[in-house]
Order: C-alpha cells, then sequence, then structure tokens
C-alpha cells in the first residue's frame, strides 16, 4: 500500500496467487497478514543490497541484486529442512479466499504455484521471464499481452493455458452473480473484473492472451500473476474445458454456479486432511506432501517441474507458537524461524551467534486497531464513541514498552498509506493528520461516555492468538481505556480470522492486527471502499470510494500523492481505525543453510525456498 515513487504499478502476493487487495491477516507469528514498497520497475533501478541485515549468511550463488540468485546449477537435495512461521494452522489449496488470505497460509501455497511475477527483498516487482513476458501493445486503449512459456504445465502434465487465466478473471469478477445478485465467487478481490471487463481473450487452449482495460489503471504490471487450474474446476463441474471459457466469456452465471461452488468449497478439507492428488496440481517447484492437523505440512519437490530444481527434496511448515521458535532452533528441531519480534527474542537469538545468522531489519507490516461499522456495534453509528476510544488508547506507551526495544527507531504510525520509513510518509502525515490522538485523555474520554450515555460500553478487542505481544497491546489498552469508562475485553483467540470465526462474523468491536504488503498502490481499495472483500468491518464513504477509483486511474507521483492524503483526511474524520506502529522483523536461520535471505514482503524468510540447500 505504498506510494510509488515511480509509475510501475506494484501488488500484494508473491508469485503465487496473486490478487490485487489489500494485504493480509494474521499475526506477526504473532505479525502479519501482509505488503508494500518498491522503487523499482521489473528489477530495473532495483535496490542491489538486500533490506535486510544478516551477517554470516551463505551463497551457492552470490545474489546480484534484490531478486533470487540464478539458480540454474541447483541440483536437488535429498534432504528435509523445517521452517516455522508460527502455530498458526495451514487453510488449504485455494488461498485466494477471504477464509484463506493470510500470511501463514499464503507463504505455503505461494511455494506451489508459478507466476508472470515476485517481490525481491525490498519490494522490487522481478518479471518471472522462466514462466513466461508481458507487455503493453497499446496505450489507449490501454492493452497487455501476455505469453506462458512453452513448457509451463501443471504437475499432473496439463499445459497451463489461456483457460487457466479465464477462471482467474472469472473468481475476481464481480458481475458474475448468484440469483441473489451476490458475486458467484468467494474471491479476495473483486478489481480485475472491474477493470478489465472482457477479460483475457486468446484460444483457450493457446498460450498467449491480451488484456484490455477500460482505462489507465496504476497497478497494470501486477494484475495478473498465477492461477488455479481450470481443467481440474472444469472436470469437478462436469463441463469441459472449452464450456468452461464460453460460460465465463457469455456470462452464463447459470452454468457458472457449480463452477464457482467447487471453487469456493472443492478444495476445503478438514485439518489434516489434503483434497484427493488429482485435484491439486500444481505449477511450482514444489507440491502439497503431508499435512499433520496441528503440527506440520510438508511441501515435496514437483518432479514434473518445468523450471530450475529446488534446492531441497523436502520443506517442512510446522506450526510451532512463536514463543518456542529459539529453542528449536538451538536444538536443532527447527533451521529457520521467524518468531515475533520481541526484545527477549532479539537477545536469545544473539546468544546464538555460533550456530545461527540473525536476519533483521524492518517489515512492510503495520498494527491497527479496526472499528467494526456492522449495525448493532457499539462503534458503528457512533462518531463519538470511537472517538472516546482512540483518546484513551496510549499508542505511544505502546511503542515504548513493546516496539522500541527491539527497534530504537520506532515511532507512532500517523497513517496507513504511507509507511514511517517512506519517504512521502511525512508530507502525508503533515496535511492529513492534525495530532488529535497523540497524547492519551482518559478524562476527555470519560467526559464523552458520560455524555452518550455509554459509560460501561463493552468493547471485545479480537486478534488472532495466541500472540504475546498483542496480548500486552490489550492489557495497555484495558489498563488505560477501563479508567476512562469503557469495559474492554480480551477476545484473542485461535480462530478469529479462520471460517466461522469472530472477524467472519462479526462478533467483535475492535479487531487488532496487521497489514502487510508490498508496492501497490492501490490496495488500500479492497479494505476501505464500500462493500470490497477485506473491507471487514462494513465501513463506508463514498468520499474515499471516489478517491480510491481516481487513485487508480493516475500513474503521476504528485497526483497519487495529494489523493492519498484526501483519503487520509477521511480515514481520520471518520476513524476507520487507529493505526499503532510498523513491526520489526527478526528472523533466524541455521548456519549450515545456503541461499536463507528475509524480505519485508508478505512471503517474509520463505520467499525464496526453492533455493535453499544445506551446505555440504
Amino acid at each position: 500500500m505504498k506510494l510509488r515513487k515511480l509509475s510501475a504499478a506494484t501488488a500484494i502476493l508473491a508469485t503465487g496467487a496473486l490478487v490485487l487487495s489489500g494485504c493480509t491477516p494474521g499475526g506477526d507469528n504473532g505479525d502479519a497478514e501482509a505488503e508494500d514498497t518498491s522503487n523499482g520497475e521489473n528489477g530495473e533501478n532495483g535496490g542491489t543490497t538486500d533490506a535486510f541485515n544478516a551477517e554470516g549468511q551463505q551463497f551457492t550463488t552470490e545474489p546480484e541484486d534484490t531478486g533470487k540468485a540464478d539458480s540454474s546449477d541447483l541440483e536437488t537435495m535429498e534432504d528435509e529442512i523445517s521452517v516455522s512461521m508460527g502455530e498458526i494452522e495451514f487453510v488449504g489449496y485455494n488461498g485466494s479466499t477471504p477464509e484463506s488470505y493470510s500470511v501463514y497460509n499464503s507463504t505455503v501455497v505461494n511455494r506451489i504455484f508459478e507466476g508472470f511475477g515476485y517481490w525481491g527483498t525490498d519490494n522490487v516487482w522481478y518479471a518471472n521471464e522462466d514462466f513466461g513476458s508481458y507487455e503493453v501493445t497499446s496505450e489507449d486503449p490501454f492493452t497487455v499481452e501476455y505469453t506462458i512459456g512453452e513448457d509451463v504445465s501443471w504437475s499432473d502434465g496439463t499445459p497451463v493455458t489461456v483457460a487457466d487465466y479465464v477462471l482467474d478473471w472469472a473468481y475476481q469478477n464481480a458481475s458474475l452473480t448468484n440469483s441473489d445478485d451476490e458475486p458467484l465467487f468467494n474471491g479476495i478481490s473483486q478489481t480485475y473484473g472491474e477493470r478489465v471487463l472482457e477479460g483475457p481473450q486468446g484460444d483457450p487452449e493457446g498460450k498467449t492472451f491480451t488484456i484490455e482495460y477500460s482505462e489507465p489503471f496504476a497497478d497494470w504490471e501486477i494484475m495478473v500473476n498465477s492461477t488455479l487450474p481450470a481443467h481440474v474446476v472444469a472436470e469437478q463441474s462436469d463441463l469441459e474445458l472449452d464450456e468452461l471459457v464460453t460460460a465465463v466469456r457469455e456470462a452464463d452465471t447459470e452454468a457458472l454456479e457449480p463452477v464457482a461452488e467447487f471453487w469456493n468449497e472443492g478444495w476445503l478439507t478438514d485439518p489434516g486432511t489434503l483434497p484427493d492428488e488429482e485435484l491439486i496440481p500444481v505449477t511450482g517447484p514444489y507440491t502439497l506432501d503431508n499435512w499433520q492437523a496441528g503440527e506440520s505440512l510438508t511441501i515435496t519437490a514437483n518432479e514434473e517441474y518445468w523450471g530450475n530444481a529446488p534446492g531441497t527434496e523436502r520443506i517442512v511448515f510446522r506450526f510451532v507458537n512463536d514463543g518456542q521458535h529459539v529453542q528449536a532452533l538451538e536444538n536443532g528441531d527447527l533451521n529457520i524461524a521467524r518468531p515475533q519480534a520481541t526484545v527477549d527474542t532479539r537477545g536469545q537469538l544473539e546468544r546464538l551467534e555460533d550456530q545461527i545468522v540473525l536476519h533483521e531489519g524492518e517489515a512492510a507490516t503495520w498494527e491497527h486497531l479496526d472499528f467494526n461499522f456492522i449495525e448493532g456495534g457499539a462503534f458503528a453509528d457512533s462518531l463519538e464513541l470511537r472517538e472516546a476510544f482512540a483518546m484513551c488508547v496510549p499508542r505511544q506507551q505502546i511503542v515504548s514498552n513493546l516496539i522500541e526495544p527491539v527497534n530504537p527507531e520506532a515511532t507512532v504510525l500517523n497513517a496507513r498509506e504511507s509507511l514511517t520509513f517512506e519517504e512521502n510518509y511525512e508530507d502525508i502525515v503533515s496535511e492529513s493528520y492534525e495530532g488529535t490522538y497523540d497524547e492519551v485523555d482518559v478524562e476527555g474520554a470519560a467526559e464523552i461516555l458520560e455524555a452518550e450515555d455509554a459509560v460501561g460500553t463493552e468493547v471485545r478487542i479480537g486478534y488472532a492468538g495466541p500472540n504475546p505481544r498483542r496480548t500486552d497491546t490489550v492489557a495497555e489498552i484495558k489498563a488505560s481505556c477501563d479508567e476512562a469508562g469503557f469495559d474492554i475485553v480480551d477476545s484473542g483467540s485461535e480462530d478469529f480470522f479462520g471460517p466461522g470465526g469472530a472477524q467472519e462474523t462479526g462478533d467483535y468491536e475492535v479487531a487488532l492486527f496487521a497489514w502487510a504488503g508490498s508496492g501497490q498502490v492501490v490496495s488500500g481499495q479492497n479494505i476501505y471502499s464500500t462493500d470490497r472483500p477485506q473491507n471487514y468491518g462494513g465501513y463506508s464513504n463514498e468520499t474515499v470510494d471516489d478517491l480510491f477509483n481516481q487513485l487508480a486511474t493516475t500513474e503521476d507521483a504528485d497526483e497519487q500523492q495529494e489523493i492519498i492524503i484526501g483519503i487520509e483526511q477521511e480515514l481520520w474524520g471518520d476513524l476507520f481505525g487507529i493505526p499503532l506502529y510498523v513491526h520489526p522483523q527478526l528472523s533466524g536461520s541455521d548456519i549450515s543453510i545456503s541461499n536463507v535471505r528475509d524480505t519485508a514482503s508478505q512471503d517474509q524468510i520463505v520467499w525464496n525456498a526453492e533455493q535453499w540447500q544445506r551446505a555440504e
């Protein structure tokens, strides 16, 4: 959600199912949910050094820039590398639904799907030329031609073709509706269907297609990336592949109902049970192999992979509480881990300097409190109560106690569409925020509660737990806001963001989580605009809707900044939510593992897991 200095666009996911949306929720192993930053275009003019410091790391091939190093000489070792991003359970193969789109799930599924590009370590967008190519063929109307590599195929031997990308467009097209006038597909984003009205054009069995935009779009370059298998969806819907494509292109919603039903639910299984193998082919270097509920998920080298061989046969994602990460690294039970960044964790990792490599930096991830605007909620129709809550939240105390010990330069965050370390941050904040909530005002909050006859209002703060830092955050808020007259309740739970969880059902007053990012210009549209898939709390503001539409159609950096200032002014005026801070990020890797590099974007330290290899 960063404002780009250059006109090239960037987006939120790396390598896997890339959708134009906000970021993703979860927790920073307690942290985030994901994306933000980029000053390069297709890797051109990009950074030449990693965004994270890491002394002592080894490489089989030294990286030349912030993209992936040349791995053409790698040979797959019969070995196993264990990594933990936290204890949150894997959800499923289809990571593009609101229920499955989280950092935890994306870090797995992005290893099994390949696409037209990926984010480097400092959020520069790199085209994946091994997978295919794309180029602008017309400025008016704005048209892009994509060519899928001739050898690119699914692991079951089926070629990746235009038909797959027609399905990719369909699930992001809100105009395909059911009898209740609701979108057929439960997708995380609708931007593609709004911006490209006719979908991909080309022979469904071919490798080349074009997309034509209804008007120029700032984030065009990352609109199309990877996809799910259309041939599987067609077969499970009792359709021939050409029939599926025809149904999409003719907007035959009756024919598409079984297609959407399978896309929405057909890949869902109970924890620990993978769908049948024929239902989950992949395009990436790894396949889903073994899922032990609550314990681990193993991905195994794809024997039919068309690209460079992965470095290691098996990568095991272990669902380990981040409080146990350092001990697991020391014991050798984990080779790589991303614990929550706390002062204690940092000290523990530093004490293992002869055994592990410490990766540290600032993530493009930011913590925030979001109000629930769904009808009937305590804050839904009362700006006064939202103001009272914001007045008693001790933001500086939270940063001082929980973040500064890890990152002494940390400050309170006062924007949503720009982060504290970005060049345009101060300019945006100076024009959009007047410092109203910089200081805690318990007395002022209490006066509002008295005037609104709302003393004792229960505020359930929900988050994905267990998460020590968020538990501590809620405790800090409770100590302050209870004094003002609120009744703060810690509602952290393991399934807060899961299917059927409180976030989905609206069973909370305030949500505490993070958005994580990459350099997409318009990602906030999916979060703040009316009825968007990631607008979980049901917020609506016509001015914000209009401003995001303007932002989406300009590539002029000065215009973008002015529009973002307007958006920030509206979000502060309405108190959509309360930004808190940018996340510090720490990871540790066994000193014997080569090619491990951390990144600020959503995929975090596993972004190049296919290149990991134990030193011989």
